[in-house]
């Protein structure tokens, strides 16, 4: 390693699972507990989910004396207020690694799939600073565990869709099974859709994975209707027929 950059610190980016605290990673826990810095994501109402997965899973004295960093992204879907908060974000981080301390991310489920964290870890990797992530339970994996059914065969494609990024019509007519994410918003229009297609009874959604709230719904032809209060976290599994 450069002789410039032995004093800086370095960013992980660590899964702490969908909401289970016992879905918590060895390594994550190891990662966490080894830096001095935890930064978390803030919501607009001041919460910091990820956050409190890692306090319900790790003792507190593994926790004590810590920085907690909270950062504040933008849910918008305007570039530039989003690339704004990423920003800032990086800058309160990078502080914390000029000063020579390890920072641990903290991200709901895994660090590869749709994270904020990827965009921290771009940024500050430009700027010249070590990165590593740490993978995390992802939320469909959970959800398909709570709901006692296999994802896949030993031939099935599996498709992952981000909720309204391509034509749900379409993508339904792909083989394989499909897992609709980020889909809280449109799940009227999602359910809406199956039944149209006749999908529905194949269907299965899971809201709040392992959190206060959860909610599993293993047929969305008779449970449709309590599926739409289900909160922020939804995913909706469509297997093959």
């Amino acid at each position: 390693m450069p002789e410039q950059n032995k004093a800086k610190g370095r960013l992980y980016a660590v899964g702490v699972g969908p909401g289970d605290p016992e879905l918590l990673t060895l390594k994550a826990a190891r990662v966490i507990g080894q830096c001095p810095v935890i930064a978390a994501p803030r919501t607009a109402g001041g919460r910091m989910l990820a956050w409190e997965i890692a306090r319900r899973a790790l003792p507190a004295q593994q926790l004590a004396g810590k920085t907690l960093l909270p950062l504040d992204f933008a849910m918008s879907t305007d570039p530039a207020r989003c690339a704004a908060a990423h920003a800032a974000a990086a800058d309160r981080v990078e502080a914390e690694l000029a000063a020579g301390r390890d920072v641990a991310m903290l991200n709901i489920g895994d660090v590869s799939l749709y994270a904020s964290c990827g965009y921290l870890l771009d940024a500050l990797a430009a700027r010249g600073y070590e990165t590593g992530r740490v993978a995390g339970v992802p939320s469909f994996c959970a959800a398909a565990a709570l709901l006692n059914e296999s994802l896949t065969g030993i031939d099935t494609p599996v498709h992952i869709l981000p909720g309204g990024a391509v034509p749900l019509d379409e993508a339904l007519d792909w083989p394989g099974t499909k897992i609709i994410m980020k889909s809280a918003r449109r799940l009227p229009e999602v359910i809406g859709t199956l039944r149209a297609k006749g999908l529905a009874g194949r269907s299965s959604l899971a809201a709040n994975c392992g959190l206060p709230g959860q909610l599993l719904l293993p047929d969305l032809e008779g449970d449709a209707a309590a599926a739409l209060d289900a909160g922020y976290f939804v995913t909706v599994i469509v297997k093959e027929g």
